[in-house]
């Protein structure tokens, strides 16, 4: 069986001898490695009998062995010399723990084997990559060891004897810190190798190795760190992997290598920060351990801006962390980068990042110093950048001074509208404009000056354009009917009619319909136009459809839309209650019925049948309605006191949000990687 391996394997050696690629930096002689005689391939037998003699002669053995096996040509030869790589693996199953000198030096000569993927079969019939992680785990509590010995000897520094021992153990301790780290590096190096098959990944996984990588990166040497993190960037892409160094405070740790001198260890720790960017969890910790300002700093080095910028992107994903972002001087960099960006469009990247921190109000005060909301404008509107022009739309949707400064700017988006082609930016002109809830703004003059109501109409029209692109414009509406004069304009206009056209195509689409019944809410706070919707459309027909909705933002804008009504009109009033009352009763019958099958008994309230004729079991009705036997509840005044006032709605000025959880306006992250 090993010959017909062997044969295998020497076969596909001659075919192809191909090294791994994406290797951490190449293994390189270590002391004791060092040898008075060359080494001949020729003298394999004698070098075999060298592994049965005492240690010294095991470990001249098994390093000339190891010259051999460094050049790649000798591997066939040795490949097909069963005797040599049995007699090397049963040394180092007996004798690792005897000297770390032959431990690593055999490690290495089965590592020069795993640089191939055809010699994998091999090591693992060998049972090596098992031993290696044995070994490790050995070798890190060696060293947890020697650490408590350190403690305990340098707890009283004024004691001349104790100080001495120390130093003396201190010499030996780092002496013995060399040669572990060379045994460790080399037997990382060999189980990465082995990592290439998933298979013995997970081997490796179920055997711990995600904690022996974590707990080495507490060590000094540059060379093994590299090597550890890029074993665990390697491993990072597994859910069940990042879960584990969740577990084991590796952010923490990594947090102390940011930032290094030493380049590829900094390249690699970035990256495999960047894997672990993807959870929430490790995020927040990123924050925690103070990564924010130490990544913020990167953005100025061309060598690591983009990688940092990826992982300070993922953190501003979270509202939490957003505000964050203003005690450092990220922002100003950012708005500095945009600046001098040329006429092409934004990094996705840059832009991304932008656009999630322009959804944080303090971040946006920041961006706006100055002229920088002048700026953005003015690239904006140059570029036709819909993903600048999405994170001038997010910067619009906060309360306060930010508001006004778009005064200056509605004429610029009005006038987008009616000649741009491209959607994507239309949309994100009609968002920015629809956040404009601002008593200072003259709608209706806008509305006149560039002819806006006859483009609103049209794109009511179910199919006219994008379905992004027409919830856009009931938004817009909806704004634009705050206005008395402005509400009237576009009742005379027909909008409604076609408002409610609109919402019996879309009427299976949760976020069409509440920003919808949104624009018909406000319409009823005017006279003009509430006679219009009561007295002239089947609008609160539709409203009255809908108060039973399964989502909570149309039933809440249902009711106080309704609320209104009934107040106004006393015939719709009373088909309101009806229907209210109606609803009621029929959800108490299905309760009293559930609670008679679970229970299993023949009378909810005991045994006596008449019990549900007692009159105090009813409701009083206020005479709103005329009592009937058995079932009278007085459903309006207490369904009334439900729905609260409508401010309680969770969007900005009253608005609802969407069945998605947040309205287009309202704080959200844009992905780098998609173009919308």
């Amino acid at each position: 069986m090993v010959t017909a391996f062997v044969v295998s394997c020497c076969m596909s050696l001659v075919e192809k001898k191909e090294k791994k690629p994406s290797k951490p930096r190449e293994l390189l002689p270590f002391e004791g490695m060092e040898i008075d005689e060359e080494a001949n391939i020729n003298k394999i037998d004698y070098y075999i009998e060298l592994l049965y003699e005492s240690m010294p002669e095991k470990i001249r053995g098994s390093t000339l062995i190891l010259h051999l096996a460094r050049n790649p040509d000798n591997l066939e030869e040795l490949l097909h010399n069963e005797a040599v790589l049995g007699a090397l693996a049963r040394v180092l199953r007996e004798d690792w723990k005897h000297s770390v000198e032959l431990a690593t030096t055999i490690i290495y000569v089965f590592f020069c084997f795993s640089s191939f993927s055809q010699f994998h079969g091999l090591i693992t019939h060998y049972k090596i990559g098992a031993l290696c992680m044995n070994i490790i785990e050995h070798e890190l509590k060696k060293y947890d060891l020697w650490q408590d010995e350190l403690e305990k000897k340098s707890k009283d520094p004024e004691n001349q004897s104790l100080r001495k021992e120390y130093e003396k153990t201190l010499k030996k301790y780092q002496s013995l810190l060399v040669k572990q780290e060379q045994l460790l590096r080399v037997a990382f190096y060999l189980l990465l190798n082995l990592s290439e098959d998933t298979r013995t990944e997970l081997k490796m996984r179920n055997k711990n190795i995600v904690h022996l990588l974590v707990k080495s990166l507490e060590r000094d040497n540059e060379e093994l760190l590299v090597l550890v993190v890029s074993f665990l960037k390697k491993l990072s892409i597994f859910l069940e992997n990042k879960n584990d160094m969740a577990e084991m405070d590796t952010v923490e740790k990594l947090a102390c290598l940011v930032p290094c001198e030493q380049e590829d260890l900094m390249n690699v720790t970035l990256r495999l920060l960047l894997n672990l960017s993807f959870d929430t969890g490790l995020r927040t910790k990123m924050v925690h351990v103070g990564l924010l300002p130490k990544l913020t700093a990167l953005l100025g080095d061309d060598t690591y801006k983009h990688v940092a910028m990826r992982i300070l992107y993922h953190i501003s994903v979270d509202d939490k962390s957003k505000s964050m972002f203003a005690y450092t001087d990220c922002i100003p960099q950012l708005i500095q980068m945009l600046s001098e960006h040329g006429e092409e469009r934004m990094d996705t990247e840059l832009i991304s990042f932008c656009i999630n921190l322009a959804a944080n109000k303090t971040n946006a005060q920041i961006i706006c110093e100055g002229n920088g909301l002048k700026m953005l404008m003015k690239r904006a509107l140059k570029l036709k950048d819909p993903l600048l022009m999405k994170m001038i739309r997010n910067i619009s949707q906060h309360d306060g001074p930010l508001k006004q400064l778009f005064i200056d700017y509605v004429g610029d988006l009005a006038a987008q509208i009616k000649q741009e082609s491209d959607e994507e930016f239309v949309i994100e002109c009609l968002g920015t404009m629809a956040n404009l809830t601002i008593p200072d703004l003259d709608w209706e003059l806008l509305l006149k000056e560039y002819n806006l109501v006859p483009y609103l109409k049209d794109h009511l029209k179910p199919g006219s354009a994008e379905d992004d692109l027409i919830l856009e414009v009931v938004i817009m509406i909806g704004t634009v009917s705050m206005d008395d004069s402005c509400a009237v304009m576009l009742a005379k206009s027909g909008i409604i009619p076609a408002l409610i056209e609109l919402l019996n195509a879309q009427q299976e689409d949760d976020e069409f319909v509440c920003q919808i019944i949104y624009v018909f809410y406000q319409m009823v706070f005017h006279q003009a136009t509430r006679d219009v919707i009561i007295k002239d459309t089947q609008a609160p027909a539709y409203l009255i459809d809908l108060m039973h909705d399964k989502n909570v933002e149309i039933r809440q804008v249902c009711d106080n839309t309704l609320d209104i009504i009934a107040e106004y009109d006393e015939e719709w009033g009373k088909k309101i209650q009806s229907e209210k009352f109606r609803w009621h009763n029929s959800q108490w019958l299905e309760m009293v019925e559930s609670r008679q099958m679970e229970d299993a008994e023949p009378y909810l309230y005991g045994d006596d049948p008449d019990a549900l004729e007692q009159p105090d079991l009813f409701y009083s009705t206020d005479g709103m309605m005329a009592p009937e036997p058995g079932l009278s509840p007085d459903f309006y005044s207490q369904f009334h006191s439900q729905n609260g006032d409508f401010n309680a709605c969770n969007g900005a000025d009253g608005r609802p949000a969407t069945a998605y959880g947040f309205r287009p306006d309202e704080p959200f992250f844009h992905g780098y990687g998609s173009t919308r």
